[in-house]
Order: structure tokens, then sequence, then C-alpha cells
């Protein structure tokens, strides 16, 4: 079972630096990718990039929430145009680099969202997006 970067991540990118595999990789364009996304072909499943992400972004895939309760403040990102996803988010990465994000939205205390269709976007990401494109 391979582990799933949902829509939590805000591209911090220290996952990338603990994976044993390399399987964890930026989506790009960023525009039209905004996560980071782990190749379930690659990955060995050894969690190490769980504990590294800032947002609790990661989770094994038969774990990925369907009701994700949030704490408040969290954001959401999402593909520039998406509904709903209209917050911008600027901010910086482990290495502190800059990170900007065009569509994203900050979720409420309480708020539930189904982080699930994540676990599809990952897959695509590797079968008919850039990912595949870079195999």
């Amino acid at each position: 079972m391979t582990h799933v970067i949902t829509s939590l991540c805000l591209r911090d990118g220290g996952c990338t630096t603990v994976c044993p595999v390399e399987c964890i990789v930026p989506g790009k364009p960023v525009e039209e990718w905004p996560l980071f996304y782990i190749d379930a072909d690659t990955c060995i499943d050894c969690g190490a990039c769980v504990p590294e992400c800032p947002w609790e972004a990661i989770f094994p895939e038969d774990e990925v929430p369907a009701a994700y309760k949030a704490k408040g403040g969290e954001r959401l990102s999402a593909p520039i145009g998406t509904a709903g996803f209209t917050e911008k988010y600027d901010g910086h990465n482990h290495d502190n680099e800059a990170v900007h994000l065009e569509g994203t939205r900050t979720l409420t205390a309480g708020e539930v969202v189904d982080l699930t269709p994540d676990i599809e976007v990952n897959k695509k990401f590797f079968t008919s997006g850039p990912g595949y494109n870079a195999k």
C-alpha cells in the first residue's frame, strides 16, 4: 500500500528529502499540479515522509480520510480556477525558498472535507499527467 499526499499539501518538500527511494516529486506546472505526488510504483511504504510534513497532508492510501475534520486554519490547495479556491498562499518551504500557490482555501474549525479524491489525482499525475511523461 502506497502513501498519498492530499490537498492539504502546501509544497514544503521536506518529504522529498527523507524518501529513501526518491518517489516523491513536485507537480509542474504548479498552476495545474499544486501538490507533491508519490509514485505508487516506486513507493516502498516506509512512511518516512509522514512525520516530515508540517501540514499533516500524507496518509497511507487506505487511511486517506473521507471525513477530515479541520482544526481550523488548514489550507487546501487546488489547480487554478477550481471553484471556491480563490485565496493565495505565500510561504516558505523547508529550504526557506518561497512558495506561492494561487488556488487555496482556508478551512474553518470543525469543517469536514473529503480528501479521498486526492487518491485519484495522485494516480492521474503518474498515468496521464506530467509524472507519466517524466518516466
